[in-house]
């Protein structure tokens, strides 16, 4: 599935970059993040993860 002209896979990929980052320093207490916010995002993080890889076997 392409939207704009970029694969969805790739836009999934790109968001579960950032969202790991910041899992990874809000965990390391780089950020100042409460942790309600911290489970939501990963939750989220997740979902995209799978919906990312799912995207990903199907398009071989």
């Amino acid at each position: 599935m392409v939207i704009a002209g970029v694969s969805l896979v790739l836009i999934l990929g790109i968001i579960n970059l950032v969202l790991i980052l910041f899992q990874v320093s809000s965990g390391k207490k780089w950020l100042k993040v409460n942790f309600a916010w911290h489970r939501r995002l990963g939750l989220v993080l997740l979902f995209t993860a799978i919906a990312h890889a799912l995207l990903a076997i199907l398009s071989l």
